[in-house]
């Protein structure tokens, strides 16, 4: 039988082509608009670092109501505070690493932009996040909020991400394997966002709370969120930086293939016609 309507044997076209476009637009910015590029990078990671905090201090709050009763409810309670900062990532137009990982290399296999772009694209905006996640961890450092048991919490989180590099070829693996599916859920997130069938923004608003929701409470591996946290905690009492960049290396590379692969390559694949001749 014969299927006149390609879209419903590629139903991701429409994502490919949203996607295509930002690439277009990222482009643009990351070579003659730069430092606007910088500075909508720069906001992202400023956003993961206020709400990466705020998931912190939900974390505190609940350990002190109780004998411990209520972590879990706080665990769960702070993974979907943290789960606005992708909303309000989207919403403002910022530019976060792991979201673009999928797209240059959508971008890279539709041949949409040379790779040293591409490469640029990705380089500018991990450096723009930085920037953003040290003005919170300066801003942390000058107050009281890294102070007692939120600080506490912080500093929990670090020695825990860290210990897997100590822990040998398990332990790296066991991050790997976190940071993986955590960029698979950002951007299997943005794969339901861009590819029009969510129409309203409350619609695309639980999605990307969902995704979040979900590595913050499993324990997933973020890049972004490792290197603001890090920054955090660093300035306030050290840090082992040669263990932090250990894990920021593999927690990348994990990043990658999640977000750039798992999501980006499988649905640039899925979903080019030109390899399939149909009768």
């Amino acid at each position: 039988m014969r299927v006149t309507d390609s879209s419903q044997l590629f139903p991701g076209k429409q994502f490919i082509s949203t996607v295509l476009s930002a690439l277009d637009a990222k482009t643009v910015m990351s070579g003659a608009l730069i430092r606007i590029y910088l500075m909508r990078a720069a906001m992202a990671g400023a956003i993961i670092g206020v709400m990466y905090l705020t998931y912190y201090a939900v974390l505190a709050a609940f350990e002190g109501i109780a004998t411990g009763e209520l972590d879990g409810v706080g665990h769960m309670v702070g993974a979907v505070a943290f789960g606005v900062a992708l909303v309000f990532i989207y919403y403002s137009k910022s530019e976060l690493l792991t979201s673009n990982m999928m797209i240059v290399t959508i971008g890279a296999y539709y041949r949409r932009a040379a790779w040293w772009r591409l490469l640029r694209i990705l380089l500018l905006c991990y450096a723009g996040n930085i920037v953003g996640g040290l003005f919170v961890a300066l801003m942390v450092m000058f107050s009281t909020l890294g102070d007692g048991a939120v600080g506490a919490q912080m500093t929990e989180a670090v020695d825990h991400k860290l210990s897997f590099l100590t822990e040998g070829v398990t332990g790296w693996s066991d991050l790997l394997v976190r940071a993986i599916f955590c960029n698979f859920m950002i951007n299997l997130a943005m794969l339901l966002v861009y590819n029009g069938l969510i129409k309203s923004d409350v619609g695309k608003m639980l999605v990307m709370v969902a995704s979040v929701f979900v590595f913050a409470f499993v324990g997933f591996e973020h890049s972004v969120a490792n290197t603001v946290l890090f920054s955090i905690v660093a300035l306030q009492e050290g840090i082992d930086i040669g263990l932090a960049l250990g894990n920021l290396g593999i927690v990348l590379l994990g990043n990658y293939v999640g977000g750039g692969l798992l999501i980006g390559l499988y649905y640039a694949y899925a979903n080019d016609e030109r390899r399939f001749h149909l009768d």
